[in-house]
């Protein structure tokens, strides 16, 4: 059997269905079956349409914000780009033991050789080290070059020893 002989027969049917019904009947099959299609039309049609718009609506000064926000950074980021590079003062032992013992942290062993800072100490505070770390990271360019923390069994209490390299170049 072939599709087009099996829509010949559900077409039949159907005619066959259709002219069984009395006129009245038909009128009201036809408009519900207008209904049905307005109400499908709606719902795949119009209803996500006008939902999407609403929802664009209530997102748009969020968005607005957003690319205000995104704008002036990317001004601030050209602003500091343009900036001259400031260049870092060369840290000295003494500096280094007085932002340390600023911080309560007393070192074991301290030496410098030119950018390098070798350093060892025993039970200190975390957080402190993680503060004075961060603290010598923004102001004199410190970064950490190897370390090792270990955690003592008094909470927040290390025994750490690092090499710190000082970047006395260009701004990073």
């Amino acid at each position: 059997m072939s599709l087009a002989t099996t829509i010949a027969q559900y077409r039949e049917r159907a005619t066959a269905m259709w002219l069984a019904r009395t006129e009245q009947e038909r009128r009201f099959l036809g408009v519900g079956g207008a209904v049905v299609l307005l109400a499908l039309l709606y719902m795949i049609l119009v209803d996500p349409a006008v939902e999407g718009r609403a929802q664009l609506r209530r997102s748009l000064p969020q968005l607005r914000q957003q690319a205000a926000e995104l704008q002036a950074m990317a001004q601030e980021a050209g602003r500091l780009a343009a900036a001259p590079s400031t260049q870092a003062t060369p840290l000295t032992r003494e500096t280094v033991n007085t932002s340390l013992s600023g911080r309560g942290l007393t070192p074991q062993s301290l030496s410098m050789t030119g950018e390098y800072i070798k350093l060892q100490l025993t039970n200190v505070s975390f957080a402190n080290l993680a503060t004075w770390l961060d603290e010598q990271r923004r102001a004199n360019r410190v970064l950490v070059q190897d370390a090792v923390v270990t955690a003592l069994p008094a909470a927040g209490q290390v025994d750490a020893s690092m090499t710190l390299r000082q970047n006395t170049g260009a701004a990073q």
